[in-house]
């Protein structure tokens, strides 16, 4: 996918669509009614970059309601596959099996069936959508890379367990125990330990 959310065949696809010349179509376009109102919605997505499906289509002209009716959604798919044989527009695959289709204009101009001429987006539109198209997208920010003290904890734990414990074991084998030295090596290996233990379990 590109910075503006649309895969390479649909940038493509658009860049035709806004440098297409006028259409002529077999179907008639006239305000008001459904092909109309239809193409005319899908024109407004398409220069925002967005490909609408029919549920896209039927929420933004009819309401939410609408988009719950299956009757009344199948009608509309009914309508939008005859422009799709009148040539307006064309029914794009799916990106995954449990999509919705989506629908593109071939063009923003068109000739209907009784010569009257049809347009669905301005110049000054078109060049928007233009730059929109053209646009860089701003520069990210480096993500901020945290160092990772874990070996050198581990290291020293185990360096202070390795001490505590041969401490211990030295007053051990001394002929006089001392327990001043003996308890507290005996209680900072114990617990150092179980710091260590902790430690190589995060790590795995």
């Amino acid at each position: 996918m590109s910075q503006h959310g649309l895969a390479k065949d649909q940038i493509e696809f658009l860049k035709q669509t806004l440098g297409s010349d006028t259409k002529p179509v077999n179907i008639r376009l006239r305000k008001g009614e459904y092909q109309f109102d239809l193409a005319k919605e899908i024109a407004s997505f398409e220069l925002q970059l967005h490909f609408p499906d029919v549920k896209d289509l039927t929420k933004k002209l009819y309401g939410e309601a609408k988009t719950e009716d299956n009757r009344f959604t199948s009608k509309i798919q009914t309508i939008l596959k005859k422009m799709e044989k009148s040539n307006i527009l064309r029914i794009l695959p799916k990106d995954k099996p449990w999509e919705l289709q989506k629908y593109a204009l071939l063009s923003f101009k068109f000739q209907d069936v009784d010569k009257n001429l049809v347009i669905l987006a301005t110049d000054d539109q078109i060049k928007q959508t233009r730059n929109l198209l053209h646009a860089k997208p701003s520069p990210q920010p480096m993500p901020t890379i945290k160092p990772n003290y874990t070996k050198t904890k581990i290291w020293a734990l185990t360096i202070i367990v390795i001490l505590s414990y041969a401490t211990a074991m030295w007053t051990l084998a001394q002929p006089t125990i001392n327990l001043v030295i003996l308890i507290p090596a005996f209680t900072i290996g114990a617990a150092c330990s179980l710091l260590l233990g902790k430690q190589l379990a995060q790590k795995q």
